[in-house]
């Protein structure tokens, strides 16, 4: 990991400190010394910081653990043209993560132990964030022969997937989550039942009828849900639900843990926020007949959906059926975007809007700023399993994995200003409430806002 301002020594001093995973919510201190968080809370007393610290005045601030993305698309090795690991990294950084967990459809994809030391080795050369892979289910991703899952555990994947495309055959996907159960690592699957959503761009419905779009219906998606949930009582394995869209997936999730069924889910930045008007242009409110219209930028994959899917997803985050948030970044270059709805490419680039889109909940009174913060730490290390959980946390001794934020800043997206390679986003031009202000990944600084609000003390403090 590498940054341009360090040090041995750093304190965020009068912050508002949040941390789920201890119920902390308290004004005081973090001292983080030799890439450790030495305290969390309560003063740090001036003789305890050196000449030469990192100093952060945060009175106003809150700083939490750094956000974890069990969802990401960095498109390295095969499609550098859209995002690297070293660019997607950065973009976290901005977006307050400090661990990302990278999807396997890639070229290669991560169906093999080398190319897992590939990314790891990237990854510890140009990523100023943890980057943590995700292995295929399946060989190549085709869905006909499970891919050597020990093999990629003993690599270090995190979890399985095929995302991009479903675990299609039933067998296979029993046999998977059989492995999960041995391997202890969860299969996430990209639930799409392809002969229901076939040609479709948009989700199904009058958004999709107005701009004469194929639509792709809810069904898709809660069908193949049902499925691996009946597969994953069947073998007892460690199924997690990606990118949940619809009301009735969340009806069936809840129902799965009510059964005692070992299921997790999560739902991304876009699937809380924007609908699928958003497709007419606008920002929502544009018109068929506008210049706006056919907004591809929209176009992602599951689909934006109706407000009713919105409001049982705000919902189900809340009350914990919905374990966590996950980005889902899929950056894309230009060219894959300017062109008709019908051919453009799927994807949104999340990672340096999600903690902005996500606080205007927060301000609208839809969910508290601890609940946010939970879903984007705790949770998703706990859906990965108890090795991960001292990513989460600010407790003295973990690693200094810590962002720190503005919760009332409000900035205008400017995608010409991404870190990320990906420009796709809906939320141009749209105003959004609360920012990074700086994000330290294992007590190294990963990103700073250019404001400056980290300063080096020439001094000890205790002869000012």
């Amino acid at each position: 990991m590498t940054a341009g301002l360090n040090s041995e020594t750093i304190l965020i001093r009068g912050s508002r400190i949040i941390d789920p995973a201890r119920n902390v919510d308290a004004v005081g201190d973090v001292l983080i010394r030799g890439g450790s968080i030495a305290s969390a809370g309560g003063l740090v007393p001036p003789d305890a910081v050196p000449s030469g610290s990192l100093v952060m005045e945060a009175e106003g601030l809150v700083t939490s653990p750094g956000f974890i993305d069990i969802h990401c698309h960095l498109r390295e090795p095969g499609f550098e043209y859209k995002e690297t690991i070293a660019t997607g990294a950065a973009a976290a950084a901005r977006g307050g993560f400090t661990t990302i967990c990278c999807m396997p459809n890639t070229e290669p994809a991560i169906d093999n132990a080398a190319v897992v030391e590939y990314i790891r080795h990237r990854a510890a050369a140009e990523a100023v964030v943890r980057v943590l892979p995700i292995g295929c289910v399946s060989k190549s991703r085709h869905g006909k022969e499970l891919a050597d899952m020990e093999e990629l555990a003993a690599a270090g994947v995190v979890a399985f997937s095929d995302d991009g495309d479903p675990v299609y055959d039933d067998n296979l996907m029993r046999l998977a989550l059989t492995y999960s159960r041995d391997l202890g690592l969860p299969i996430s699957n990209h639930c799409q039942e392809p002969s229901l959503s076939r040609h479709g761009v948009m989700a199904e419905g009058w958004t999709a009828t107005r701009l004469g779009l194929p639509g792709i219906p809810a069904a898709a998606e809660e069908t193949m849900i049902a499925r691996d949930i009946s597969l994953a009582e069947l073998s007892g394995g460690k199924l997690h639900v990606a990118h949940l869209s619809t009301a009735g997936s969340v009806a069936l999730i809840r129902g799965a843990k009510e059964r005692g069924i070992p299921v997790t889910a999560e739902v991304c930045p876009h699937h809380l926020t924007i609908n699928d008007r958003w497709a007419l242009g606008d920002h929502g409110n544009g018109d068929v007949s506008g210049a706006a219209s056919y907004d591809t930028s929209t176009k992602v994959y599951p689909p934006l959906r109706q407000d009713r899917d919105v409001e049982a997803l705000i919902e189900g985050l809340v009350s914990g059926v919905i374990d966590c948030v996950a980005t889902d970044h899929a950056p894309h270059d230009v060219a894959s975007k300017e062109v008709t709805y019908q051919d453009a490419a799927f994807g949104i680039s999340v990672l340096e809007t999600a903690l902005g889109s996500l606080m205007g909940l927060v301000h609208a009174g839809r969910f508290t700023l601890p609940t946010l913060i939970e879903r984007l730490t705790a949770a998703p290390a706990r859906v990965l399993g108890a090795d991960y959980l001292p990513l989460a946390t600010l407790g003295p001794g973990t690693s200094a994995d810590v962002v720190v934020f503005d919760p009332s800043r409000q900035w205008t997206v400017d995608t010409s200003q991404f870190l990320s390679k990906g420009k796709n986003t809906p939320l141009e031009g749209t105003v959004l409430t609360g920012a990074v202000v700086c994000t330290i990944a294992g007590g190294q600084v990963a990103y700073q806002d250019p404001t400056g609000a980290v300063s080096r003390s020439n001094s000890n403090p205790q002869d000012r």
